[in-house]
């Protein structure tokens, strides 16, 4: 096996030499086929038709403690196979931090938390006895409105600690120019369209797991831990995700309850979380209250910035949102502070959701620097240029790549940002207020261990083999296309294995880190079979040049299949991420604009157009990246003006819990995106070159919506989202 951890910049190898020609092409998807005929089938499509069906019971109110579940009526039930509840290893918490029954600890943590299951013949069946099922309950009064708690500001939840560098109030008082502003966002769900769904069999002590999840290794050990038996006893397949966007990087109760309910009843169980009930059972991104501070000289160079929040979290869940993340290295100024205090909820658990801490950090700070650049009368670009840092302005390590100013000057170009920005209010077209903004993206980046086989059979096909996930990001086409380069072969001779804990383990779909890492361990297999082959050809690996299916070296030219000499080739890579993430300072970075249009009698906003550029490394695959970033467009537009999971702080029940309330963006809300890269490789990132791409277009795309609502209108709107009623009072007089 080839081993490499990023101790060291991974300086120009193989892949850079390669001629093949795939890397980085807009290629189609090589799973899109399946997709669209049907054929990949998802977590619970082709069960057998011995297939029992589950519910679950929810907790029916928010806070207090179980004193009886009565099951009798629901078993009665024609139809019905089980009623399980009381099972100790429902007690336990899953990696999505969520108690799974009151059992050995009778507190109800919030509404809806799982007591028990219900397995029947069918769907229907199983949801009607679950609804028959009685939970007596004592009641107490509930924590449910989060800004009515008191922060915790001594606390070790979380992975961000407090930062506190400099004087922060000496600092502002010396500034000629300050911002104190506080914003609030609401409560988000990640909203993927497969549902949280799992189908669960036993063959003898061994359980195979197909769910809808994102890192399966983990969810292996989970699985394993949660039911008392070894991990060689539980395979977990996830081949397609139907999405993820956070909410599916751990194990929710529906995968342990159909485990324990399919040994129960010696069947296979499947599960599908009604959209309705995801909202207590998947968990969510906490709402947020953000103070920020700026400090800035008569020419608009920051001395003092200061991010602190307050996120929320029940009491039996660790996350705590990292909301200053992507604040953390973005502009100069050398007095920084960053908190996130902490309170205490009756509610479901928060959790990572889609870019957790930059997506609506972002929105805050983003805010904040557009209204500096106005007090200053500075254009909002030049204001950022001006405190663009040369290294970490927190911990002084040099950034690996960093192309911010490039994407600024390109974006600027594209988009026609003028020479000067309108003023509030000023530009008309009829009843319609048009304006203007931008904002600045950041992602941080992470290199994650992650393993890969690769096998090159005789007739010189290959076959990459990981427990990496494609949760619709392309991952199977982006290996394909590595594999492809390192080795001289057209995608089409590249098959590609993914989604099951038998093969070599990977860190699965989450935090962006993905592509990079699994990619990385692809190309050092690779490495390994140039090894070989250059030993066959008597050259040196780096004297190879492969293409089409061939080998050239010392004037001669060999087809693989030749020189596989009847056998497969078979080699192992592994990859992590060493100390050059500790040397220096990573991360993908964006600029996002966008214009929007404001009815001036309704107030109605529509984003008529946007366009982003972004530095991320390497580009795998332009196609499939800029979808990527597109949808995380699309997710900013939602957040800023729609998104809004409500919750009644009477009961602590979510009041928009499916897509009839909650609403995301649809195709009439998205105007047309457009999205370039500019590519340098990384070569302190990993050995493929490429920084983290999936979460980077959500972040700054709802602070450029929300500029532009204010250059449009002349109101600024410090609480998400954006609807008709927080604009109408200061809408200009027609």
């Amino acid at each position: 096996m080839s081993e490499l951890m990023m101790d060291a910049p991974y300086r120009p190898g193989a892949l850079d030499r390669a001629t093949q020609g795939v890397l980085g092409k807009p290629l189609d998807r090589i799973d899109g086929p399946a997709k669209v005929t049907g054929a990949a089938r998802y977590a619970v499509e082709g069960a057998p038709a011995n297939t029992a069906y589950m519910a679950i019971v929810g907790a029916p109110v928010g806070s207090g403690r179980v004193t009886e579940i009565d099951a009798a009526a629901a078993e009665a039930l024609p139809g019905v196979l089980a009623v399980i509840h009381g099972d100790r290893r429902m007690a336990a918490g899953g990696s999505n931090a969520q108690r799974l029954s009151a059992q050995g600890s009778d507190r109800i943590f919030h509404r809806g938390q799982p007591l028990a299951a219900v397995v029947a013949e069918t769907v229907e069946i199983a949801r009607e006895a679950a609804r028959l099922v009685r939970v007596d309950v004592e009641e107490t009064p509930g924590r449910f409105d989060a800004r009515a708690q008191t922060p915790q500001t001594d606390h070790k939840t979380g992975f961000l600690p407090t930062i506190a560098k400099g004087d922060l109030d000496a600092a502002l008082a010396a500034s000629a120019v300050t911002i104190d502003r506080t914003y609030t966002t609401p409560v988000h769900f990640p909203a993927a369209l497969e549902p949280h769904a799992t189908l669960a069999w036993w063959e003898g002590d061994k359980l195979t797991v197909r769910s809808s999840n994102q890192v399966i290794g983990s969810a292996r050990t989970t699985i394993a831990k949660l039911l008392g038996v070894g991990a060689d006893r539980v395979r977990v397949l996830a081949p397609f995700v139907g999405g993820g966007f956070g909410g599916k990087t751990g194990v929710g109760p529906e995968v342990i309850l159909a485990a324990i309910a399919a040994e129960r009843i010696g069947r296979p169980v499947s599960v599908s979380l009604p959209r309705a009930q995801s909202a207590a059972l998947v968990h969510h991104r906490s709402a947020t209250v953000q103070r920020i501070r700026l400090g800035a000289d008569a020419d608009g160079r920051i001395d003092a910035i200061a991010h602190e929040s307050v996120a929320q979290q029940n009491d039996d869940s660790g996350f705590l949102e990292p909301v200053p993340f992507g604040t953390l290295p973005l502009y100069r100024g050398t007095v920084r502070h960053f908190r996130t205090d902490l309170v205490r909820v009756d509610l479901p658990a928060t959790g990572a959701v889609r870019a957790p801490g930059e997506a609506i950090g972002t929105f805050a700070v983003e805010g904040a620097i557009d209204e500096l650049a106005e007090r200053l009368g500075l254009d909002p670009i030049e204001l950022r240029r001006r405190n663009e840092p040369e290294v970490d302005p927190l911990s002084g390590k040099p950034f690996s790549t960093r192309r911010l100013l490039d994407c600024y000057t390109q974006g600027a170009a594209r988009f026609g940002w003028p020479e000067t920005l309108p003023k509030p209010g000023t530009v008309r077209e009829g009843d319609w207020l048009i304006g203007i903004g931008m904002a600045a993206s950041l992602r941080g980046n992470f290199t994650v261990n992650a393993e890969a086989r690769v096998r090159l059979a005789a007739d010189g096909r290959a076959t990459v083999e990981c427990d990496m996930t494609d949760i619709g990001t392309g991952t199977y086409t982006i290996l394909a296309q590595v594999a492809g380069e390192m080795l001289g072969l057209p995608v089409d001779r590249v098959d590609v294995r993914l989604g099951d804990t038998d093969l070599p383990p990977s860190a699965g779909s989450g935090g962006s880190f993905g592509a990079g890492s699994a990619g990385s361990a692809v190309v050092l297999a690779c490495e390994d079979i140039l090894v070989e082959l250059g030993r066959r050809m008597n050259a040196a690996p780096d004297e190879l040049e492969l293409k089409d299916g061939c080998v050239r070296a010392g004037g001669r030219e060999v087809p693989l299949a030749e020189l596989t000499r009847g056998e497969a080739i078979v080699a192992h890579g592994k990859t992590g991420p060493g100390s050059q993430s500790k040397r220096t300072s990573q991360a993908s970075h964006g600029a996002q604009f966008a214009e929007v249009a404001v009815n001036a009698i309704t107030g109605e906003v529509r984003v008529r157009r946007m366009l982003g550029v972004f530095d991320v490394g390497r580009v795998l695959n332009e196609k499939t990246a800029r979808s990527q970033i597109v949808g995380g467009m699309v997710w900013g537009i939602a957040y800023a003006l729609t998104e809004h999971a409500v919750v009644d702080v009477r009961t602590g029940q979510f009041v928009t819990p499916d897509f009839g309330e909650y609403h995301v963006a649809t195709s009439a809300d998205v105007p047309p995106i457009e999205v370039s890269f500019i590519e340098e490789v990384d070569e302190h990132a990993n050995p493929v070159g490429a920084k983290g791409v999936g979460e980077l277009g959500i972040s700054g795309a709802g602070a450029a919506v929300a500029n532009a609502v204010y250059n449009a209108c002349g109101v600024r709107v410090y609480d998400l989202p954006i609807t008709p009623d927080k604009l109408l009072a200061g809408l200009p007089d027609v």
